[in-house]
């Protein structure tokens, strides 16, 4: 019993990682505050320099 359970377990886990796979979310790439700053300061000299 112990054998079926342990390759059950591991056939389960494979189809899980595949399917965790497939579906990808749809949230946006976290970017971080300092990251926000910086891409807001390129943007503020790039509008400066026009």
């Amino acid at each position: 019993m112990n054998r079926k359970k342990k390759m059950n377990n591991i056939l389960k886990k494979k189809v899980k990682k595949s399917n965790a796979k497939l579906h990808t979310s749809n949230k946006p790439k976290y970017v971080s505050k300092a990251e926000r700053a910086r891409l807001a300061a390129e943007e503020e000299n790039l509008q400066a320099s026009e």
